[in-house]
């Protein structure tokens, strides 16, 4: 069984995922990252696979990915570090990037790749869900991988369900339509939306990312999903220590204030 499911199947509440830019904020940081974060009970990790114009992304994954390009970090070199995590990491490993990298590489290639490395899932922002359906799901579906599709408050009901009907894994609830970012509270509107996603009651779970820094907004995503995604804060606070194991330990606490 696909990690991402078997996580899911085996806890329904309370789920942190992080998100860290492969390669940043050294080229060879990515393993201890892993590490790091497995050992402080994190149950789901996306590595971020960098890219010259990350569109989706605020300023702080943006000099993150620029840093990580400027390493000399690529999707190859990315998958050569992750070839022997395995068993060694045991829990579910996404990769987050733009559509052009994966096409570049050869998306077929990067299915397998996964596999190879035992990649769970793979989230595509600027991948259309009419395109994924045609042309991905059948190929990511022959080698396992869980593609994960992105929601957001502007996202038609119809079109959600018809996501939750052809999407496994979990379905990635964005807090918000602007870029990514940490915040310090939602708002009533966002708390709202947060409320009519859970009522649908979908068949795949839900996490929550985009803004989410502090106890406040990670017990509102943990209240309406099955839990969070933290990625603004989390590669801020890597930028700024000096170990994984200290960032993750810092954002652990600021999640507790």
């Amino acid at each position: 069984m696909n990690r991402i499911n078997q996580l899911f199947q085996e806890k329904q509440s309370g789920i942190l995922s992080i998100y860290f830019c492969a390669g940043d904020p050294t080229p060879d940081s990515t393993l201890p990252t892993l590490q790091a974060l497995q050992a402080a009970g994190i149950d789901l990790v996306e590595i971020g696979v960098p890219f010259s114009d990350p569109m989706a992304d605020g300023p702080t994954i943006q000099s993150a990915s620029t840093r990580s390009l400027r390493g000399g970090m690529n999707l190859r070199k990315l998958f050569e570090q992750l070839q022997h995590v395995r068993p060694a990491i045991h829990i579910p490993l996404i990769l987050m990037g733009y559509l052009n990298v994966f096409y570049q590489y050869g998306f077929e290639h990067f299915c397998q790749s996964c596999q190879e490395c035992g990649i769970d899932g793979a989230i595509i922002p600027d991948l259309p869900f009419d395109v994924y359906l045609k042309d991905y799901k059948p190929i990511a579906d022959r080698y396992g991988l869980n593609i994960i599709m992105l929601i957001t408050p502007e996202t038609e009901e119809e079109r959600i369900r018809l996501i939750d009907r052809h999407t496994n894994g979990f379905i990635y609830e964005v807090s918000t339509n602007a870029t990514t970012g940490a915040q310090q509270s939602y708002d009533e509107q966002t708390l709202a939306y947060f409320k009519r996603i859970h009522d649908m009651q979908l068949r795949n779970p839900t996490l929550i990312g985009f803004g989410v820094s502090n106890r406040a907004t990670l017990q509102a995503a943990q209240r309406y999903a099955a839990g969070a995604i933290v990625g603004s804060k989390f590669v801020k606070l890597a930028e700024q220590v000096s170990s994984p194991e200290q960032a993750i330990a810092h954002l652990l606490e600021e999640l507790k204030k």
